[in-house]
């Protein structure tokens, strides 16, 4: 287990100078628009493939680590197996130390696949160019999602806290609506049989609904920031945007800490070791067996704009119809 992977690496104005400027930022976000359509262009049919040789005995298959990394890991190996027993090749499963990392497994045919963020896949292009999308997320019934500002200070918000609400976006703008309304799987809010969520087997017992409130971006200058990672869409670049346009330097007007995954800003903003934290929507629900009261504790209280959901590349020097046949073992 990575240990550092919960640690806060706080930036401060000792040691080398802060990155991530406004200007750097914009341009970043410039080019993931530019090239976030890659997504719509999803298929089967092998795009420019290097040839159709032999299959490999095994691939592997790269993760970034949006949970805890050791918790992660065991996430993911059913689904490697289900893909192993549908290719009769071994598929391994690795959850990389973070986004750079993936991007250069992908890049040096240390990773024959990958599950990135938007614009990890962005980066992972222009550096190297030996892969394509395969498939693209889609959660929920919606190919989009958005980061979420969090607190636990009752009072950064303009309007009282109501228990069992989200925020989402909507024609109208930012809207708060009931958490049964929502595209995300809320915190403590139950779908299915028996009062079990999506995807669990077992009922998680007595959890407190997830509450939102509405708040004026302004109000985070001067605060303790929990991010994920400088290249995460949600857990740092579209919030970052967000403060630029609200006239808040990212970087100088408030003390940032990079966390290294979803859950761990979450974590961070819980027990107070940052005043605001930004995550996926509902990345709350990461802690909710552990920490029943994260639903309260941790309140949303702004969001982003849409974010297209994460894609499944593959290495162009995979043969077409392993691609092919990789793309039709996910979707069965």
């Amino acid at each position: 287990m990575h240990h550092w992977l919960l640690s806060l690496r706080r930036r401060t104005n000792e040691g080398s100078p802060r990155r991530g400027g406004p200007m750097r930022i914009r341009s970043l976000f410039a080019a993931l628009l530019a090239l976030v359509m890659i997504a719509t262009g999803c298929s089967s049919d092998g795009g420019a493939a290097a040839g159709d040789g032999t299959w490999p005995s095994e691939i592997t298959f790269g993760f970034v680590p949006s949970a805890e990394q050791e918790s992660l890991q065991d996430d993911i190996q059913p689904f490697m197996d289900v893909l192993s027993n549908a290719l009769g090749i071994k598929v391994n499963g690795v959850v990389t130390t973070d986004y750079t990392g993936l991007v250069t497994a992908m890049g040096t045919g240390k990773a024959d696949l990958g599950a990135f963020g938007p614009f990890g896949y962005t980066l992972a292009q222009q550096q190297f160019g030996n892969m394509e999308v395969l498939i693209q997320a889609v959660r929920y019934g919606a190919a989009t999602y958005h980061g979420q500002w969090m607190t636990n200070d009752p009072s950064l918000c303009d309007s009282a806290p109501e228990s069992a609400t989200a925020l989402e976006n909507t024609a109208k703008g930012v809207q708060q609506v009931g958490a049964l309304d929502a595209v995300a799987l809320q915190v403590g809010v139950y779908f299915g049989d028996s009062g079990k969520a999506l995807g669990e087997s077992v009922d998680a017992g007595d959890v407190s609904p997830g509450s939102s409130c509405m708040a004026d971006l302004a109000k985070i200058k001067g605060k303790r920031v929990a991010f994920t990672s400088e290249s995460s869409t949600s857990g740092y670049l579209f919030p970052a945007l967000q403060l630029i346009e609200a006239g808040i330097d990212p970087v100088n007007d408030i003390t940032p800490i990079f966390t290294g995954g979803h859950d761990a800003a979450v974590v961070a903003v819980y027990n107070d070791d940052a005043d605001v934290g930004v995550s996926y929507d509902d990345a709350r629900r990461s802690l909710r067996k552990e920490k029943t009261d994260v639903g309260d504790k941790v309140i949303v209280f702004n969001i982003t704009s849409e974010v297209p959901n994460d894609v499944v590349a593959a290495s162009t020097l995979l043969p077409a119809s392993l691609r092919t046949a990789i793309y039709d073992a996910i979707y069965a």
